[in-house]
């Protein structure tokens, strides 16, 4: 199985991982969840992390080809259209952002949202192959975090979005529009059953109790064997049962409101008004 190489960045405001994954015989590369910095009290916009992987894609002399989104993030906005910009390449994400976006745009009164994707430049569908050069992508539709996330297998290695965490932190919150538990559950079975030695690597970490390391790399059978939510055997509806009592103690993330309005539409930041500013909506007393 192709080994594809990755480097990997952490955003400390976000903690979110932001992987690239290139091919070394013809440096062919994608990008898989970028972050755009965005400072909620101030309203400002900065491309720190993003440009920590411009620069090294362009002194690795990498071509970028794929801007990867694993699905509509609620914790930070995308930097895919700026990386476009800088570097080239298609934004994609699943095919199912069409519900993401109707669910939305109705949130937001979001009139000039198309609700047909037509704001990516692909839409991947499970099961659908791409390629980076020599390696070979596969799409896997792994719902239940949201209606709409994937799992990008590329080689030896699963780029899992939202679904997991590292073994000692567990899976993913369902709680969200389009989210279910079940559903979850069902797509983490998928991912656990893909060749064992396969690499995962998450798109978050936050340290579980008792680990002094930010990570973001485990295997397939590690998974398997210890994630804190899953093993021993735990059976679809006690899952279900046990991740819904959770999420409902979990506080809404802080960036929801901004991030999902964005990233709905591939990143691509409100229009400027009259005064040359944009403007973000926040629904107020919304039932």
């Amino acid at each position: 199985m192709p080994t594809p190489e990755i480097e990997s960045f952490f955003d400390d405001e976000s903690n979110t991982i932001s992987h690239v994954v290139s091919d070394s015989a013809t440096r062919k590369c994608a990008i898989i969840d970028s972050v755009l910095g965005y400072q909620q009290a101030s309203g400002r916009t900065n491309t720190v992390s993003a440009d920590r992987i411009v620069r090294y894609v362009s002194e690795s002399q990498l071509d970028c080809v794929y801007i990867l989104e694993t699905h509509v993030h609620a914790d930070h906005l995308t930097a895919a259209p700026y990386l476009k910009e800088k570097l080239g390449g298609q934004i994609a994400i699943g095919n199912h952002i069409t519900n993401v976006q109707a669910t939305f745009a109705d949130v937001f009164n979001m009139r000039n949202l198309s609700s047909d994707g037509s704001e990516f430049d692909q839409l991947l569908a499970d099961g659908d192959e791409f390629r980076i050069g020599t390696l070979k992508g596969t799409v896997m539709y792994t719902p239940g975090h949201t209606e709409a996330c994937c799992t990008y297998v590329i080689g030896d290695a699963a780029f899992v979005g939202d679904t997991l965490f590292m073994p000692d932190y567990g899976t993913a919150r369902c709680d969200f529009p389009g989210g279910d538990a079940g559903t979850l559950y069902d797509s983490i079975q998928k991912i656990f059953a893909l060749p064992a030695d396969v690499r995962l690597f998450m798109c978050h970490d936050y340290k579980a109790p008792g680990r002094d390391e930010y990570a973001w790399e485990t295997t397939v059978s590690h998974a398997r064997e210890a994630n804190v939510h899953l093993r021993n055997g735990l059976s679809r509806d006690d899952y279900a049962s046990f991740r819904e009592a959770r999420d409902a103690t979990l506080a809404v993330p802080k960036l929801m409101l901004p991030s999902l309005q964005v990233n709905i539409r591939a990143g691509i930041l409100p229009d400027l008004e009259d005064n040359g500013v944009r403007y973000l909506r926040i629904p107020l007393d919304r039932v």
